[in-house]
């Protein structure tokens, strides 16, 4: 009979490689300090060409943390979380749970700007590195109130914070808001109304859910809350959708919806008029994304301030702007 070297073969021998756990078994200062470190290892172990790699790290790392509303509330949000280091060409690899262990240190903290700056200062220090960037994702929840009813429902918005330490010491601070809303036809209205007029025909112009991603940088020094970016969006755009509705809420919607006809051209324009004229935001960046109902293509648009060595159109994720 062969010889196994996990299980216990036919002929009843014991595997080669004991497989048993010992519970009792704890880590002394020396032992941990025995233990092998693949930071540790020759400069030839690299693998592959012997370059920088710009970011490494982990993702979707999931953790609950603090948040602050405009009105002073502390909210506990299920969060994801990127994060990601530079890694020069010399080095083996980074050790990532350095990066996990960062957040842990600073978890009970309320998650600003600011605080995820100590973090990726953490980073540097922790991991050796001349980069850090920092991601962190999650659903904030706001009441909004119907139309004409007098309800109220929760709204939940796909938020994220990031930020970016540079080599050179720069640290930038990054807000995405997703903004979703319905978007009626001008077009499609007008050809309605030729019909009832010209032909006593009725009919229904096209009108679609739709979702602007918004992308800002703030001044240094100033800030502006979640609830500040929704109003500016709300300002624009006017016609987010509902939460909880009676018949009288969809009719007013029909009417909103009226009141605020919009190509995806009009969108882009609308929100980059209420952004580049709010003093807190340095710089910005919309993509927009109408779900056609009349086309099984969606229209799209792109938008950024045009600040100097700032934002570029260059967004083309549009398959993430599904709602």
């Amino acid at each position: 009979m062969k010889q196994m070297y996990l299980h216990r073969s036919a002929s009843g021998a014991a595997a080669k490689v004991a497989r048993e756990y010992d519970r009792k078994f704890r880590a002394s200062p020396a032992y941990r300090a025995s233990l092998p470190d693949m930071m540790e290892v020759a400069h030839e172990a690299i693998h592959g060409a012997n370059v920088p790699i710009q970011q490494v790290g982990i993702h979707n790392f999931k953790l609950p943390l603090r948040y602050r509303t405009k009105a002073g509330k502390v909210l506990t949000l299920e969060t994801s979380v990127t994060g990601t280091v530079s890694l020069e060409a010399e080095l083996k690899g980074i050790n990532m749970s350095r990066i996990m262990r960062s957040f842990y240190e600073h978890k009970d903290g309320v998650t600003t700007g600011e605080w995820m700056g100590k973090i990726l200062k953490s980073y540097l220090r922790n991991v050796d590195t001349k980069d850090a960037r920092l991601k962190i994702n999650f659903s904030y929840p706001m009441l909004r109130a119907s139309l004409r009813s007098g309800l109220a429902g929760y709204q939940f918005y796909n938020v994220a914070f990031e930020g970016v330490m540079t080599r050179d010491g720069r640290y930038r601070r990054f807000i995405h808001f997703d903004f979703v809303y319905s978007s009626a036809c001008p077009c499609s209205a007008e050809l309605t109304e030729h019909a009832r007029d010209q032909r006593g025909t009725y009919g229904v112009p096209h009108s679609q859910r739709s979702k602007a991603r918004i992308t800002i940088e703030e001044v240094a020094g100033r800030k502006i809350w979640i609830e500040d970016i929704h109003t500016l969006c709300l300002r624009a755009l006017r016609t987010e959708t509902q939460v909880m509705v009676k018949r009288e809420d969809e009719q007013a919607f029909a009417e909103l919806n009226g009141a605020n006809l919009k190509f995806v051209e009009d969108a882009a324009r609308l929100l980059y008029r209420e952004f580049d004229a709010d003093k807190r935001i340095a710089d910005f960046r919309i993509a927009c994304s109408h779900l056609e109902s009349l086309h099984s293509h969606d229209a799209v648009s792109v938008i950024c301030k045009g600040v100097p060595g700032g934002f570029v159109a260059d967004f083309m994720d549009f398959g993430q702007l599904l709602c």
